[in-house]
């Protein structure tokens, strides 16, 4: 078997993390996804397999905002993200970083979203 790619190990991690993390009604999992021109972020209530509130770069809120996805585009949508939960009553939630290391714009998205309100 020959060397794992980092997206592919970063996959395994994922899956790994998954069957540990999961999400209910009362605290959601919050999910963080990155490509390479977008940071994605989503509350789901895994019982019932539902997105509860989803944040983007791509929003039109954000976007006029954001010229690349770096750190302070992350720091955006966590900020949205918090914003749209606590309307909707939603105030406790489980992080899943989705086999992404803690750092750059994963902690900026996080840290954002803590100072809006949720707790993790």
């Amino acid at each position: 078997m020959g060397k794992l790619s980092r997206n592919e190990m970063r996959k395994r991690r994922h899956r790994r993390i998954r069957r540990k993390v999961v999400g209910t009604p009362e605290r959601p999992r919050l999910c963080v996804y990155k490509s390479l021109r977008h940071i994605y972020a989503q509350l789901v209530d895994d019982s019932r397999g539902h997105t509860l509130v989803a944040a983007s770069t791509l929003d039109p809120e954000i976007r006029g905002q954001v010229k690349s996805p770096d750190v302070e585009a992350a720091k955006l949508v966590g900020q949205l993200l918090a914003r749209r939960a606590v309307e909707r009553g939603i105030r406790e939630v489980v992080f899943d970083r989705s086999g992404y290391p803690y750092h750059g714009k994963v902690r900026a998205l996080a840290e954002a979203a803590r100072e809006g309100g949720l707790v993790f």
